[in-house]
């Protein structure tokens, strides 16, 4: 499942794209497997999440056609201070990652440092209304061990990345059918592992993750601007 969309990014034969809290590699395998071969990083902070991401690439043939310029490279580490030199990457993207760091501006200041001169950052976080009644629905979804410690504002997310030398050049909104399901499992937060109202949201969710029918993806689409669980920003480095 990809928030962010890779055509947005401009991709370029042997670009360096840094994946900053990949987790188990969801953007990460899409940018190895994508018709552009680009050297994708994946770094994250949960070592039993690389090892996933890891192994995750095996269970996919090597894409085709082979290419000296396509290459992954998955480690460890924190976004507050990033283990690369200046002006490493061409690209960096941060999906669902800075509504769980406790300092967000540090995070900002390694991604201006790491990322070169002109280059593009891509972030996305939940939506601001999407999220507020998962907060208002439940005590223990805001109270989950590394989960969300902070609601962002669109606005708000746009002049903190902005201020560290950045301008916005597009925007959209990301996952319409799944703000239902995440109400939901806040409703019965306590019992959710046993609704079957739950289950069945789950499962029509991976049902739809694979078969992709024109039905739902249209749905989505008219959708998203409005009830989307996620928005997703695009900036340029600008100096």
């Amino acid at each position: 499942m990809q928030t962010i969309r890779t055509e947005n990014l401009a991709l370029e034969p042997g670009m360096r794209v840094l994946d900053l809290g990949c987790g188990q590699g969801r953007h990460l395998h899409g940018l190895y497997w994508d018709a552009t071969p680009v050297t994708a990083v994946g770094l994250d902070l949960c070592y039993e999440d690389v090892v996933i991401a890891l192994d995750k690439f095996f269970e996919l043939p090597p894409p085709e056609p082979a290419s000296p310029l396509r290459n992954a490279v998955l480690t460890t580490g924190t976004g507050e201070k990033l283990p690369f030199p200046d002006n490493t990457f061409d690209r960096v993207i941060c999906s669902e990652v800075l509504e769980h760091v406790p300092d967000p501006e540090l995070f900002l200041a390694e991604i201006r440092r790491v990322l070169r001169p002109d280059g593009i950052f891509a972030a996305s976080v939940p939506r601001y209304w999407t999220e507020a009644i998962c907060w208002w629905l439940s005590v223990g979804y805001q109270n989950s061990p590394g989960g969300h410690v902070r609601i962002f504002r669109s606005d708000g997310l746009r002049r903190d990345v902005e201020k560290h030398g950045f301008r916005r050049f597009r925007r959209h909104w990301a996952h319409a059918l799944h703000s239902p399901y995440w109400w939901l499992r806040c409703a019965v937060w306590n019992r959710q592992e046993e609704s079957r109202l739950v289950a069945l949201y789950r499962r029509f969710l991976e049902w739809d993750l694979i078969k992709r029918p024109w039905l739902t993806q249209a749905m989505e689409w008219l959708l998203d601007p409005i009830l989307g669980k996620s928005v997703v920003m695009y900036f340029r480095k600008t100096s």
